[in-house]
């Protein structure tokens, strides 16, 4: 009879030792997925929040990078003024400049001093001329002026006409209040304005 193994089988051993570590693993792995799931907010409303919330921090951001490269441009536009306003500051006139100018320019008069004043004849003013004694204030008395058509008298020949009739009221009123005592004034009036209708005067208005 054959001797019995006394040792253990180190391949059955590692074998083992493999399957019981993967074992642990597993067990370990579904563990932390039953924590994770127990652990888990699914509220809608909360994962809105969060989105929203990452949005923000986003919009943020691209605000933050905006504003630095428009400082970086402003920064580029005034260092690019700055060297115009150098080169052109070069070119501005002194106070000592303005005097020697002026000086000059004395001297050029004290020796020449024909050139300094205008030696033509005085017209006359034609805005202050009188035409044939017309004396005309606006605009229109102007044109009426130098118009050709005769002027016309009355534009307004309704005010004329009642002009008229108030005059020949004034003066025929009291002689028909002697002629009727008992008439109301209305059919005084009435009778005035029948009178005034025959009247030559309307006829010379009109």
């Amino acid at each position: 009879m054959p001797k019995k193994f006394q040792g253990e089988n180190s391949k059955a051993v590692v074998a083992r030792a493999r399957k019981n570590a993967a074992k642990v693993a597993e067990n370990e792995k579904k563990q932390k997925e039953a924590e994770d799931a127990y652990w888990a907010d699914d509220d809608k409303n909360v994962q809105r929040k969060l989105q929203r919330k990452e949005e923000k921090l986003k919009k943020k951001q691209e605000l933050d990078d905006r504003k630095a490269q428009n400082r970086l441009l402003h920064d580029s536009e005034m260092t690019s003024i700055k060297t115009i306003t150098k080169v052109t500051s070069n070119s501005k006139v002194t106070r000592a400049q303005i005097t020697e100018t002026q000086e000059k320019s004395m001297t050029t008069r004290k020796e020449n001093p024909q050139e300094t004043f205008n030696e033509e004849p005085l017209v006359e003013n034609l805005n202050r001329l009188q035409i044939d004694g017309v004396d005309a204030r606006g605009v229109d008395e102007a044109i009426a002026s130098l118009s050709l058509k005769p002027a016309e008298t009355d534009r307004h020949p309704e005010k004329r006409l009642k002009a008229a009739y108030e005059a020949f009221e004034q003066t025929n009123l009291p002689i028909l209040k002697a002629e009727n005592p008992n008439l109301r004034l209305s059919q005084l009036k009435q009778i005035l304005k029948k009178d005034w209708m025959k009247s030559p005067d309307r006829k010379s208005v009109v």
